[in-house]
């Protein structure tokens, strides 16, 4: 895995995800197999009939030559038609968008795996980490408890 988007999985609530490959430029490639890419920003935005991926931060490859790009560009994402019109008829409702979660390698070639979630509101946010509070002080419990025995 060459890039995770933690921030995602806190702010929506994810509800089926795809696998996209990106349409990189040369030094792009580059950077993004050293690791030098950021998704906290990134989300995807469909026109058109296409699925663009936008303010994805990616580093400029320091052994590039003249090759200068926007490092937010607007990146295309390559999915089948039938997947397009599904999400894009999913984010016309309201409360849905589509995500980017996380980028890898797979047989050589740069994917991205982008999600459809629906945006959670405050208070599940705060109900799910006391809920992972609970569980870590259980746990620690139980824990104790083995080592005193």
């Amino acid at each position: 895995m060459l890039a995770r988007n933690k921030k995602a999985f806190h702010d929506y609530e994810i509800i089926e995800s795809f696998e996209a490959g990106i349409s990189l430029l040369g030094g792009e490639v580059k950077s993004v197999r050293d690791g030098k890419i950021s998704l906290k920003e990134g989300w995807v935005d469909m026109v058109k009939g296409e699925a663009l991926l936008r303010e994805v931060h990616i580093s400029p490859y320091k052994g590039s030559r003249s090759e200068e790009y926007s490092q937010t560009r607007v990146r295309r994402l390559l999915l089948k038609k039938r997947e397009i019109r599904r999400l894009h008829g999913k984010v016309s409702e309201k409360g849905f968008s589509v995500v980017p979660l996380k980028v890898y390698l797979k047989h050589g070639w740069i994917k991205c795996e982008i999600a459809l979630g629906r945006g959670k509101k405050y208070y599940d946010k705060r109900a799910r980490e006391k809920e992972k509070q609970d569980h870590r002080d259980i746990q620690r419990a139980l824990k104790n408890k083995q080592q005193l025995k």
